[in-house]
């Protein structure tokens, strides 16, 4: 009687890692876009074969809506936002961090992960289009939560609305990942940034004093 060899199992490579895998597929489509993101690339990319990709994460959709969720669970913002510093300084590190992400790329800068890709995805995809509509309502709600405190702390007057400059503070952001992907320059950037810092904030010698509260002094 003739032994047969086990059958070769397609399970996940060895040294399987999903987040950096997610990494990888992740750059793809940052990339070239979920449309034009082959599933050849996908594979080239995270050292997986079609059957190990499906087994790990779904179809093309469902990987790119979890790269989606990855991105946006990262929480650069709020940390940045977070900072002890006041709404101008929170302002400027968030733009600066941005434009710096936005430049960097080894095939040339490819802006903001969320706009340059599920812009154009959601026209066609239900799934993304509320994922990207929640993903924005996000960004607003916690620069919406950073200049209520700063309005709190005295920074901005009392009459100020904070979820007209939040959505004007995410604008901005969102102009800065376009502008990017278009190859404008660090230069132009770093100028639309301190334009959108002074509309939110006020000319720097008009802006208001930050007051400690009393007995801190």
């Amino acid at each position: 009687m003739v032994q047969k060899s086990p059958a070769k199992r397609r399970g996940r490579p060895r040294g399987y890692d999903p987040a950096v895998a997610l990494a990888r597929a992740r750059d793809v489509f940052w990339d070239a876009g979920y449309a034009a993101a082959s599933l050849d690339d996908l594979s080239a990319a995270t050292g997986m074969n079609r059957p190990s990709l499906y087994g790990a994460f779904g179809d093309k959709q469902a990987l790119y809506l979890k790269t989606l969720e990855e991105y946006r669970a990262g929480g650069k913002l709020r940390a940045a936002l977070a900072q002890d510093e006041t709404l101008r300084a929170s302002l400027h590190r968030v733009y600066t961090t941005a434009i710096s992400i936005y430049l960097a790329g080894e095939n040339g800068p490819r802006g903001c992960f969320l706009i340059g890709t599920a812009l154009t995805a959601s026209v066609l995809d239900p799934k993304v289009r509320a994922t990207f509509f929640d993903a924005l309502g996000e960004i607003d709600a916690e620069f919406e939560a950073r200049i209520r405190r700063a309005q709190h702390d005295n920074e901005l007057p009392r009459s100020a609305n904070p979820p007209a400059l939040a959505r004007l503070a995410a604008a901005v952001l969102h102009t800065l990942a376009i502008r990017a992907r278009a190859g404008a320059p660090r230069a132009l950037l770093e100028t639309i940034a301190a334009d959108g810092i002074a509309l939110i904030c006020g000319p720097r010698s008009h802006a208001r004093r930050r007051i400690a509260p009393p007995g801190t002094r």
